[in-house]
C-alpha cells in the first residue's frame, strides 16, 4: 500500500512539473514590478530589456517561449538583452503595460516591446509580427529577433 502511494505521489509530482514547464507566463506576477527590476539590472548590465507579452492557453506564446530559451534565438537574446514575460491573461490583464510601450494587443500574442535602459521605446510590434510563432518555426523567429535587435543591441 506505501508504495502504491508513494508511486501516486511521483506522477503527480511529475506531472505539476510537466504542467508548470508547459506555463512560461507567471498569472500571479506583477507585470510593472517585474519589468522595473528587469530595467534595474539591465542598466547595470548596459542592455536592453524585451518585454514579452502572451498567455499560456497561447500555443503561439509557448512556440516563441521555446524559441527564446532552447533555440537558434537562445544564444543571440541571452547574451545582449534581458527577458520579462508579461501574462496577459484571456486579454483582460496588464492591457495598459501593453499599451503603454505601444503595443497593440488586439494584433495578436505574442507580442514584443525592445525598452531601453531609460524605459524608451526602441522597438515593438505593432502589426502582429509573432502572433503565427509555430509557422514561423525556430528558425523564423530566429530571423525577426536578428532583424529587430540588431539596432536596440548596437544602442547599448
Amino acid at each position: 500500500m506505501c508504495y502504491e502511494n508513494l508511486n501516486a505521489l511521483f506522477f503527480v509530482i511529475l506531472a505539476t512539473a510537466a504542467n508548470a514547464a508547459d506555463r512560461p507566463y507567471n498569472e500571479t506576477a506583477d507585470a510593472k514590478l517585474d519589468i522595473k527590476q528587469a530595467l534595474t539590472q539591465a542598466a547595470t548590465a548596459k542592455i536592453p530589456v524585451i518585454v514579452v507579452f502572451g498567455a499560456n492557453w497561447c500555443g503561439d506564446c509557448r512556440a516563441l517561449d521555446t524559441a527564446i530559451k532552447n533555440g537558434a534565438s537562445a544564444a543571440l537574446l541571452s547574451r545582449d538583452f534581458s527577458i520579462v514575460k508579461v501574462d496577459v491573461g484571456q486579454m483582460d490583464k496588464n492591457l495598459d503595460v501593453a499599451k503603454s510601450y505601444g503595443v497593440p494587443l488586439e494584433k495578436g500574442i505574442p507580442a514584443v516591446a525592445i525598452i531601453s535602459t531609460n524605459n524608451e521605446v526602441l522597438y515593438a510590434t505593432r502589426a502582429g509580427e509573432l502572433a503565427d510563432a509555430r509557422k514561423m518555426g525556430d528558425n523564423g523567429i530566429y530571423e525577426f529577433f536578428k532583424r529587430v535587435t540588431a539596432p536596440a543591441a548596437a544602442k547599448k
